[in-house]
C-alpha cells in the first residue's frame, strides 16, 4: 500500500471502524466528484469548500506546463543568476525549502534560499550570502498582501535599485493567485514573470502547484519525473470513477488510510503526531507540521504535530502520542530504528513510510494532502479555512500604528529579571525567587495531556537550535509534556491556528531578545525590529484574550548567554 505499514495495536479497530464509516458515506465518490458535504458547514461554507479543492487535480494540470518551466529554468541559468531567495510565509515556502534541502542544486543552476523571517539578522544574513546583481527574487502569497513578504520586497528593491536603476524589476518572479495586488505590483513594476496559480487550492495544499514547482525547476530539478511520482500517488488514492473506484478496497487507499489512522487516534486521545525522518528528508517535517496544524487544528479540536524532536527514551512519552516515522532509504543513518522498535514495544502505535529514492517525496505532498483531508473528515472540522490566523496580523497592525504615533510597542508586565533575562505574563504576580522556579510554576500546570509550544523570535542559528533543543528536552523529560519549537514569525502562518483555534491543552512559551541593529523597511517609519517585535506581541495579545497559559522570556540583547541561563534553569 505504497509503503504504508502500520503497528497500532488496539486502536486498530477504531481505525477500521473510521474507514467503514468512510467508506459507507461514500467518501472517495464525493471527493473526486467535489462534494464539499464530506466536511461540516452550512451552504456558503461549503461552497467555499469546492472552491478548494484544485489541488485534488493540479498535477496532472501542472505535467502540461511542465515544459515550459523547464525551459524557463534554463534561461534564468544561461543568464548567469547564482543565487534564487523566495520571499514568502507558510505554504507559499515550506514546499520551496523541503526542495532545496532534499534535491540540493543540479550543476551550474543558482542555489535557492527561503526567506520567511522578519529578524534583522536573518535578513542580513541572506544577504550577505548573496550577489545582488546576479540574484532573482521570487514573492509568493496567495493573497498578494503578505506583509513579511511585502516588507521584503520594499527592502530588497530599494538595494536593487541602487544597484539597476530603472530595470530592477528583472530581479523579480511573481508567484500568486490573480487579480491580487502582488499580480498588479509585478505588472507595473516590470516583472521578469508572473505565474497566476489556480485560485481554487489554498497556501498549504500548494505543494504540486507553481508555489512548489517553480522554486523546484529554477534549482535544475528534473520536473517531468517529479510530477510522474506525484501523478502515481494520485490515481492509487483517487482512481478513476469510471472503472476502478469500486474495485479498490478503501482500507488499502495510502493517503485515506493513513487519514483515518490520524483521525480515529485523535479522537482516542492521542492526538500529538510525533514526526520522526531521516536526515536526507527532514525538512519536510516543516512542511507536515503546517499542513497538519493549520488544516486541523480549530473549533477547538486538532493534531498537534511535533516536529524535529530529538528522539528520547521510552519512558519519556505519555500516551497521548502517535510516531510516524518517514525513512530515506538512501539515508546512510539508521540511528532511529532500535528507537523506533523500543517505542513499539511499548505500545505506542507506529506508522512507517519507506521512501525508496528521493523523487518518492513528490507523491507523499499528495498523500499527506489527502491524509490531512480524510482526518478533518473524522475530526469533523473544514480543513481549508484558517478563522484564527488573521487576528495575530491584526494585532500587529494595530501595533504599527501605535508605533507610529508613541514611538514605541507598548510593553509587557514583568513578573522576573534574573542574569538579564526577564520574563512577562498577564497571568502571574510579581516573583522574587529564580527563574527556575518560574519556570517550575508555570509549567507545573500543565496535565499530562497537555503540550508546551515553544514560539521563538530568534535568529534561526545553528547555536540558537542546539540550545533550544537542549531547553525542549529538558521540558520534556522533566515533565512528560510534548514540546513543540518554532520560529516566529514563520509560525504564525502554520501552527499558530492550532495554537488559538485548537484544543485549549496548550502552555505557550513566548522566547524573545533584544536585535543588535535593525534593518529599514524603505517607505515606512519602522524597520523590521519593530516589525517583528509588533509580531510577537500581537500573537502574545491574541493568546492572553483567549487566557492561554502564556509566558514571555526576553533574552535581552545577548541571545546565547540568555539561552544557555535558560536551559540551565529546567
Amino acid at each position: 500500500m505504497k509503503n504504508l505499514k502500520a503497528s497500532l495495536g488496539r486502536y486498530e479497530k477504531p481505525v477500521e471502524a473510521a474507514l467503514r464509516s468512510l467508506d459507507d458515506g461514500r467518501f472517495l465518490e464525493k471527493l473526486s466528484a467535489r462534494d464539499a458535504s464530506i466536511w461540516p458547514g452550512d451552504p456558503e461554507v461549503q461552497k467555499k469548500i469546492k472552491n478548494r479543492l484544485g489541488w485534488l487535480t493540479v498535477a496532472g494540470e501542472m505535467t502540461q506546463r511542465a515544459g515550459e518551466l523547464m525551459e524557463f529554468a534554463r534561461s534564468i541559468r544561461d543568464e548567469g543568476f547564482t543565487h534564487v531567495v523566495l520571499l514568502g510565509m507558510g505554504g507559499s515556502s515550506l514546499c520551496a525549502e523541503v526542495c532545496r534541502e532534499t534535491y540540493g542544486v543540479a550543476s551550474g543552476y543558482p542555489d535557492l534560499a527561503v526567506l520567511d523571517s522578519t529578524d534583522p539578522a536573518t535578513i542580513f544574513k541572506i544577504e550577505n550570502s548573496v550577489n545582488l546583481q546576479r540574484t532573482l527574487f521570487i514573492l509568493a502569497s496567495k493573497s498578494g498582501t503578505t506583509i513579511e513578504m511585502q516588507s521584503l520586497y520594499r527592502y530588497f528593491s530599494a538595494r536593487l535599485a541602487t544597484i539597476k536603476p530603472g530595470s530592477f524589476g528583472e530581479h523579480f518572479v511573481a508567484i500568486t493567485d490573480p487579480e491580487t495586488p502582488l499580480e498588479t505590483l509585478a505588472r507595473a513594476q516590470g516583472f521578469r514573470k508572473l505565474f497566476l496559480n489556480a485560485p481554487d487550492i489554498g497556501g498549504r495544499y500548494s505543494a504540486l502547484s507553481y508555489f512548489g514547482l517553480v522554486p523546484l525547476v529554477l534549482i535544475g530539478q528534473d520536473l517531468h519525473r517529479f510530477l510522474d511520482r506525484a501523478q502515481e500517488m494520485v490515481r492509487a488514492c483517487l482512481p478513476d470513477r469510471q472503472a476502478a473506484s469500486s474495485s479498490m478496497p478503501i482500507e488499502d487507499n495510502p493517503g485515506v488510510r493513513l487519514g483515518a489512522i490520524l483521525g480515529a487516534l485523535g479522537q482516542a486521545g492521542l492526538d500529538k503526531v510525533t514526526l520522526i525522518l531521516s536526515p536526507a528528508i527532514r525538512s519536510f517535517g516543516g512542511w507536515l507540521e503546517q499542513l497538519i496544524a493549520e488544516s486541523t487544528g480549530k473549533e477547538g479540536k486538532g493534531l498537534i504535530p511535533v516536529d524535529a524532536e530529538p528522539i528520547g527514551p521510552r519512558e519519556v512519552y505519555g500516551p497521548d502520542r502517535i510516531f510516524v516515522h518517514l525513512k530515506a532509504a538512501w539515508d546512510a543513518d539508521k540511528t532511529p530504528d532500535q528507537k523506533i522498535r523500543s517505542l513499539e514495544k511499548s505500545g505506542h502505535p507506529i506508522v512507517r513510510i519507506l521512501l525508496s529514492e528521493p523523487v518518492d517525496l513528490a507523491g507523499e505532498f499528495f498523500r499527506w494532502e489527502l491524509a490531512t483531508a480524510t482526518a478533518c473528515a473524522i475530526l469533523g472540522v473544514n480543513p481549508f479555512d484558517e478563522p484564527n490566523v488573521t487576528e495575530s496580523k491584526e494585532n500587529t497592525g494595530r501595533l504599527i500604528e501605535e508605533f507610529q504615533t508613541t514611538g514605541r510597542v507598548p510593553s509587557r508586565p514583568t513578573v522576573l529579571e534574573q542574569k538579564g533575562v526577564r520574563l512577562y505574563s498577564e497571568q502571574m504576580r510579581p516573583l522574587n525567587g529564580s527563574l527556575q522556579e518560574a519556570l517550575r510554576l508555570f509549567l507545573e500546570r500543565a496535565k499530562p495531556s497537555d503540550y508546551v509550544a515553544m514560539m521563538v523570535y530568534l535568529q534561526r542559528s545553528d547555536s540558537n537550535e542546539a540550545l533550544l533543543q537542549a531547553f525542549r528536552a529538558r521540558i520534556r523529560d522533566r515533565y512528560r509534556l510534548t514540546v513543540t519549537l518554532g520560529y516566529g514569525p514563520r509560525f504564525l502562518h502554520s501552527t499558530g491556528q492550532l495554537h488559538k483555534g485548537g484544543p485549549k491543552t496548550g502552555f505557550f512559551v513566548q522566547i524573545t531578545s533584544e536585535d543588535s541593529a535593525d534593518l529599514p523597511i524603505p517607505g515606512q517609519p519602522y524597520g523590521f525590529s519593530v516589525l517583528k517585535q509588533a509580531q510577537a506581541f500581537g500573537d502574545y495579545l491574541s493568546l492572553s484574550r483567549r487566557e492561554r497559559p502564556l509566558l514571555c522570556i526576553d533574552l535581552g540583547p545577548d541571545e546565547q548567554t540568555g539561552l544557555q541561563t535558560l536551559t540551565e534553569s529546567v
